[in-house]
C-alpha cells in the first residue's frame, strides 16, 4: 500500500494522510495476531460459548476457537503483502 492509493481524489496528500494510513496499516497487521491470541486464551481456559454450547455438535466448524482462527486466517492479507514485499526488496538487492 501507498500513499497514492489512499489520498482523496481532490487532495494534496499532507501528512495527515501519511499519518492516517500509517495507522490503518498497523491497525490491519493487528488482526491476525489479536484473533490468533483469542482463539489460543478460548481453547485453553475460555469460558463455554453461551450460543454455541445450545447446539452441541451441530458441526465442527462451531464454536468460537474456529471462528477466532477462521478470522486470523481472513486477515492475513496485510501480513502476506508485507513478506512479499521484504522478499521482492531482498531478492533485487
Amino acid at each position: 500500500m501507498n500513499a497514492a492509493e489512499h489520498e482523496p481524489a481532490g487532495g494534496g496528500g499532507g501528512s495527515a494522510n501519511t499519518t492516517a494510513l500509517g495507522a490503518a496499516d498497523w491497525l490491519s497487521l493487528a488482526a491476525t495476531p489479536t484473533f490468533a491470541i483469542m482463539a489460543l486464551l478460548t481453547l485453553l481456559g475460555g469460558t463455554p460459548d453461551m450460543i454455541c454450547s445450545v447446539v452441541q455438535d451441530a458441526s465442527p466448524l462451531g464454536g468460537m476457537v474456529p471462528m477466532y482462527l477462521l478470522m486470523s486466517a481472513l486477515h492475513l492479507t496485510p501480513w502476506l503483502k508485507l513478506v512479499s514485499s521484504r522478499r521482492r526488496g531482498v531478492c533485487q538487492s
